[in-house]
């Protein structure tokens, strides 16, 4: 049985196709259109989804939607309604926009897909699935467990913004929601609002920016605004915000509350202030969601934990959850957000709407095939693409490209990897990555500034070998999704001398904190890739040969783009990356090339041509 599951029109369009409870592929739309953060109908990523599978839409049984637009559609109304009269200016904006398009999405879904089967079955094999339970079935179906409990935290779907599910087998069910306008992803985002960033884009950069602060403001935001129970159930203060019914995230009363107007991006810059509001709201979420896992663990006494939504991204949440030792074992979907919810609502239709068996991988492993589950591109189609972008490279063998790529990040050039099947999820994951010598002291500046064009305070993830992982960060266990934070080992740390300890704020981060301080962020954590050679065995490869010159099993790993553009998709896309940014060393599949030896009329210039958020 195929299932093809669609997230779309509001966040991150995607596409998942499933075959007899297999997934099969899986593709945000950006990768395809170039436009980040795509919510358009996702066609591209659904022609690939039927490509890899070998089949047309003909062939497919079902159809799933992430989200049931009705629902979602008596909320907003119901919002309105309860503020009214504010809020006309958003209603005026939005009214528009679900009465042509969103609210009748059953018909705009059959026009679009009339493109793939004119004479397809829609009455019967068009199905709806909730937007929590969507991430419920995304985040328990793939995992490793038999049986777990379900955390969801979003912004929020129809009405539900978290939600806690039990999953045993194939059946998964909600237990208990927490509903709109109380939000924890609405609060990140009204923070990220607040310090000049860009909503649903830019909380990562406050997560970033947190650890240069000081959590100054956490007990007035507990005080005022976020009022949290035993339980880890919240209310919010709505009396601060303006996400209901205005066209902000915030309101003047939430200015005036911490003394400072919202930043200006284009003209405000950081500030210490900015930086400890970040390292204040991230204190909130971390005790809201601990305070969530530990009321679910007393509840339910269940032994393994799943998590999914947006705010399952918080991946220095998530270590706090790790290393708290309230579960013995959690599992996150790695395509936690909105693109996610296409493969949890296949997931759905398979599971829940037919009851089909679920087959648990066994041995801790999963069903997500390492989230390499994107276009991949044969060998002679490289040479082809490249051959016609004007690239100019050289085919080398498996061992010699393994050799020359390490040799090129031991001599601390940017390298640009674009090697099998592209990941799902926002994380490069060793298939679409830049990477990088973790020992270089300049490397995380350089990176960020020549070739991702984007803030000099944003950190870079680790890529380690599993095997090695215990020996160089206080984990010990898999994070293959890049979703967990630790610290750096203490035998790998440097001590700060007394007057690198009085810096404040930005001062910090020219300041080396370990032997590989190009990955070690200012509180000597890291958010970790463990490298598995049954997923990637090319990237372990790579990575081996590297810890061979250098006695280092570890590498600094971003995701292949420059700032304001999606992960490369296609050999082109690399090569536009790597002639419009100071990557030195570009491989794709077995082609290597390296920067002097390209035609100087192709390079562009990237940080002039995306929108910047």
């Amino acid at each position: 049985m195929k299932i093809l599951g669609l997230s779309a029109l509001y966040h991150d369009s995607a596409a998942a196709l499933i075959d007899d409870g297999i997934i099969v592929a899986a593709a945000q739309e950006e990768r395809f259109t170039r436009k980040k953060h795509d919510s358009a109908f996702p066609e591209n990523a659904i022609r690939y989804c039927l490509e890899q599978a070998g089949c047309t839409l003909a062939d497919v049984d079902y159809v799933v939607f992430y989200d049931k637009p009705f629902l979602k559609f008596e909320r907003l109304l119901e919002t309105y309604m309860s503020f009214a009269p504010r809020g006309f200016s958003s209603f005026k904006t939005a009214m528009p926009v679900w009465l042509k398009e969103k609210l009748f999405q059953k018909d705009l879904l059959r026009k679009e897909f009339k493109k793939f089967a004119t004479d397809f079955d829609w009455m019967n094999k068009l199905l709806f699935a909730e937007h929590h339970l969507s991430h419920a079935a995304s985040a328990f179906f793939p995992s490793p467990f038999e049986y777990a409990a379900v955390l969801t935290m979003d912004g929020v779907g129809e009405w539900t913004t978290t939600s806690l599910a039990m999953g045993s087998g194939n059946k998964l069910e909600i237990h208990k929601e927490l509903h709109f306008p109380h939000s924890l992803g609405l609060l990140y985002s009204a923070f990220t609002y607040y310090t000049g960033f860009k909503v649903n884009s830019g909380e990562y950069k406050v997560m970033g920016l947190a650890p240069y602060g000081e959590p100054k403001y956490t007990q007035l935001i507990l005080d005022k605004v976020v009022d949290v129970k035993d339980d880890g159930s919240f209310w919010l203060d709505q009396s601060y915000f303006d996400y209901c019914t205005g066209l902000t995230m915030t309101n003047q009363r939430f200015a005036d509350l911490f003394g400072q107007p919202v930043r200006r991006a284009d003209k405000d810059p950081l500030t210490q202030f900015h930086m400890d509001i970040a390292a204040s709201v991230q204190a909130v979420t971390e005790h809201v969601v601990l305070k969530l896992a530990r009321g679910i663990k007393k509840e339910t006494g269940a032994k393994n934990l799943c998590l999914a939504g947006g705010v399952a991204l918080n991946c220095v949440a998530n270590g706090k959850i790790l290393r708290e030792n309230i579960f013995d074992n959690i599992w996150i979907q790695p395509a936690a957000g909105d693109a996610g919810g296409a493969l949890g609502a296949a997931l759905a239709g398979y599971h829940i709407h037919k009851g089909l068996p679920r087959v648990v991988a066994g041995g801790g492993k999963d069903a997500m095939k390492g989230s390499y589950l994107g276009p991949a591109w044969e060998q002679s189609d490289i040479e082809r693409r490249l051959t016609e972008a004007g690239a100019k490279f050289t085919v080398l063998g498996d061992d010699e490209l393994i050799e020359q790529t390490a040799q090129a990040l031991a001599d601390e050039k940017a390298v640009g990897w674009m090697q099998g099947r592209m990941e799902f999820g926002p994380r490069a994951l060793g298939g679409r990555s830049i990477l990088g010598d973790p020992r270089s002291p300049t490397m995380q500046k350089v990176l960020n500034l020549k070739v991702k064009y984007r803030e000099s305070f944003r950190p870079f993830a680790p890529s380690v070998l599993r095997e090695d992982v215990a020996d160089w960060f206080e984990l010990d266990g898999d994070s293959p999704y890049m979703l967990l934070v630790a610290p750096v080992a203490e035998q790998h740390r440097r001590a700060m001398t007394e007057d690198e300890q009085k810096l404040f704020g930005i001062e910090k981060l020219n300041v080396p904190r370990s032997s590989i301080p190009a990955i070690t962020h200012v509180d000597y954590s890291a958010r970790i890739q463990t490298v598995h050679a049954d997923t990637n065995p090319r990237y372990h490869a790579l990575i081996s040969a590297f810890k061979g010159k250098t006695g280092c099993p570890v590498v600094v790993n971003t995701s292949f783009n420059v700032r304001g553009e999606p992960i490369v998709c296609t050999p082109e896309d690399a090569f536009r990356c790597f002639m419009g940014s100071e990557i030195e060393v570009l491989t794709v599949g077995n082609c290597f090339l390296k920067k002097e030896d390209q035609d100087e009329s192709l390079k562009l210039d990237y940080k002039n041509a995306f929108e910047l958020d």
